[in-house]
């Protein structure tokens, strides 16, 4: 097999693995936004129908968000080592959004909000959940748009304006795409959630809320091809293109989702729109291919030897065989519903159920202190939350010392470059006026 045919089988592969991580993980951070924007009574029940929802099953998720940057580091390093440089600054954002999200909900646990800590943890969780796909959009837009340069020679050379490229109106416009559709996704696959669960006020919230999403969704998604015209042509040629059945698809299935929804049909528009999400990134691939980063990197100039990409299909394949069984088998298991009768022995128990039957720890005794022990030990306590977020705090700091560190380093080395840069100017000016003045003076004698 050609190197060209394997490399297309590369770019496939990894195409379908984040397909995969927009549908199942997209989910994730949708619930993470409905979790910042329950508002009303039932605010915490839906907290707790998104909890119940994504409590056993967000970590397996980021499984393919990593099979994605593997298969893209071995069969696509120029790609790896493009992206990672001109889209420094979002990517180093997009993995604190990722860390700060999954700590922040384990810790807004039952043992979280016993302490005191679990609303603001819960805060943190809504907040990343809701930065994190942005990034995610802006980052699809900055690589479709043709702003970033590669120089595919030895060394790799890259043009780009690290803060601009991915602020772009179209980038931005992205980036809310991206965010309305996790919401439209998490909406739809957490009314189901709840009608299981015997909330049916809650299941109507998500199901009104995912038609709401699904029409910020379309328009979002119209801007961004209108945008798309100008600040990425390539893409936009595409989409009217060769990727115009995978739009139609996309428009078309959208439509069928809603009228799902309207009629409570909510399992079938549960496949719809995921089949939705599906078309939408095919649609992306298509009209941008054979381009991995617009307009310098294709999939022909980027991929590795053939020696590297034969083993790195077989190795995967082989992966996805034990993959796909093991996930099946762990959604069947944490999404089963609990029945209501106490099992007998024997019987199966889910995680979930198994985990709430779990009693809370009883407060160790505490032996009786006088009122002014009591207030030089709670005068020790300067931070909000307790021991634990005493605990964490230096974890935290560290994480964001280490995160800020490259980017703080490069804001200085570009403030030392633009000083020697006007020092240098301003020399040259001074120089010139010198000349200058000698010319004048010798013309005068």
């Amino acid at each position: 097999m050609s190197q060209s045919t394997l490399a297309a089988l590369a770019a496939a592969l990894a195409w379908v693995a984040l397909i995969a991580y927009a549908v199942l993980g997209g989910a994730d951070f949708g619930g993470g936004v409905w979790d910042l924007l329950a508002r009303g009574r039932t605010a915490e029940r839906q907290r707790a129908v998104i909890a119940h929802g994504m409590g056993p099953v967000w970590e397996s998720n980021n499984v393919w968000l990593i099979f994605v940057l593997v298969v893209t580091w071995t069969a696509f390093p120029i790609v790896y080592a493009g992206i990672s440089t001109a889209l420094f600054i979002p990517i180093t954002l997009v993995v604190i959004g990722i860390v700060l999200r999954g700590a922040a909900f384990s810790f807004r646990s039952n043992y979280g909000r016993e302490v005191g800590s679990g609303a603001r943890w819960g805060y943190v969780f809504s907040i990343a959940s809701t930065i994190t796909p942005f990034l995610f959009g802006a980052i699809a837009g900055a690589l479709a748009s043709g702003n970033i340069r590669i120089s595919t020679g030895t060394p790799l050379q890259v043009q780009d304006n690290p803060w601009t490229t991915w602020t772009t109106p179209f980038a931005l416009a992205c980036g809310l795409f991206a965010v309305a559709l996790c919401s439209v996704l998490a909406a739809t696959y957490l009314t189901i959630d709840a009608r299981e669960a015997g909330d049916n006020e809650v299941a109507e919230e998500f199901r009104l809320r995912a038609l709401i999403a699904g029409a910020v969704t379309a328009a979002l998604g119209a801007l961004a091809a209108v945008l798309a015209i100008s600040e990425a042509p390539t893409l936009w040629q595409g989409l009217i293109g060769k990727a115009l059945p995978f739009a139609i698809a996309a428009v078309v299935i959208g439509l069928a989702t809603a009228a799902a929804l309207l009629r409570r049909l909510d399992y079938l528009a549960r496949v719809l729109v995921a089949a939705e999400t599906a078309c939408i990134f095919l649609a992306w691939g298509v009209a941008q291919w054979p381009y991995l980063i617009v307009p310098d990197v294709a999939v022909d100039n980027a991929a590795s030897p053939a020696s590297v990409l034969g083993p790195l299909l077989i190795v995967s394949l082989l992966g996805l065989v034990v993959l796909f069984p093991s996930l099946w088998y762990l959604f069947r298991v944490v999404k089963r519903t609990p029945r209501p009768s106490t099992p007998s022995a024997g019987a199966r128990v889910t995680t979930a159920a198994f985990v709430a039957s779990l009693p809370l720890a009883e407060p160790p005794d505490v032996p009786q202190q006088s009122s002014d022990a009591l207030s030089a030990q709670a005068s020790t306590v300067a931070l909000p939350g307790g021991p634990t977020m005493q605990r964490i705090a230096p974890v935290l700091t560290a994480l964001f010392a280490i995160a800020a560190a490259p980017l703080i380093t490069g804001l200085l080395d570009s403030l030392g470059r633009g000083m020697n840069r006007g020092m240098s100017q301003g020399l040259e000016r001074i120089q010139r006026r010198r000349n200058q003045r000698r010319r004048n003076a010798h013309a005068h004698r």
